[in-house]
């Protein structure tokens, strides 16, 4: 993509949040590009949010599950950065206005205690580098309209990222094996899907491997105290208004998220 189309769909995906409205695919406007492209628009738009006064306070890996790797053409995860404005809390009512399409995922959080910064960056130094883990809600939202993304639009977009609901009950790796630990997610007290920590790259600690050694070459580090969503452990589930969703994962602990009545927006 040349410069100016860059800026282009920077501006396209800037439009979405502000006018509140989704967007036509990118892939469709911008036929050319690239993911290093995606990733491009994806950085400038992060720019952006921080010169704006917003933090990068983590990141987010997509795309972690086979299924989901197939069903986008690619043999690879995609990343996206977390900032404080999409940490949420617990319990507390959370209006689905603020998002265009919100679908909700279960993820095992890391957060770390030490720097992470690739290449080269193995198992032992991701297992030594996180302080603990907690259960962990993530709403994916796209600005794509109905959700017909391709790995270029949903790497433009954030990696999809809509917003973080993070859990209380910190767990230490050692006391965890995050492969098979199993997750039930329950939407207004009904079962909606299930799962394990195992779907995920068949273990979230290689999520937390790949992502530094991924982001490491383009200069970041994974800094002590952010937060890393390694992946779904189920099946995204669609939200609305007024839904109370409970993610509860073995040996880990709870997490819900409230959703704020239509009639509060």
């Amino acid at each position: 993509m040349e410069p100016a189309e860059l800026q282009d769909a920077v501006a396209l995906l800037k439009s979405a949040y502000e006018r509140h409205e989704p967007i036509d695919p990118l892939v469709k406007t911008f036929p050319e590009g690239t993911i290093e492209d995606a990733y491009r628009v994806q950085q400038e738009q992060v720019r952006a949010w921080v010169a704006a006064g917003d933090v990068v306070r983590g990141h987010k890996v997509g795309l972690a599950s086979a299924a989901m790797q197939r069903q986008m053409g690619v043999n690879q995860p995609d990343f996206g950065h977390l900032t404080s404005s999409m940490f949420l809390l617990e319990h507390q009512p959370i209006p689905t206005t603020r998002f265009l399409q919100p679908r909700i995922e279960p993820e095992i959080a890391f957060v770390l205690g030490a720097p992470l910064r690739g290449p080269g960056v193995t198992v032992a130094d991701a297992v030594r580098a996180v302080d603990f883990v907690l259960p962990s809600l993530e709403i994916v939202d796209s600005r794509v309209r109905d959700w017909k993304i391709s790995i270029f639009d949903t790497v433009a977009d954030n990696a999809s990222s809509g917003g973080v609901i993070l859990g209380s009950s910190p767990t230490n790796l050692r006391d965890v094996d995050l492969r098979l630990a199993g997750c039930t997610l329950h939407v207004n007290g009904q079962l909606a899907a299930t799962g394990a920590g195992g779907a995920v790259l068949g273990s979230p600690i290689n999520a937390l491997v790949w992502l530094a050694n991924t982001v490491g070459p383009l200069g970041v580090t994974l800094e002590p105290g952010h937060v890393v969503l390694p992946g779904s452990m189920t099946a995204a589930q669609t939200v609305r208004p007024g839904d109370t969703v409970v993610a509860t994962m073995a040996g880990l602990g709870s997490v819900t998220a409230v959703f704020a009545p239509e009639e509060d927006k």
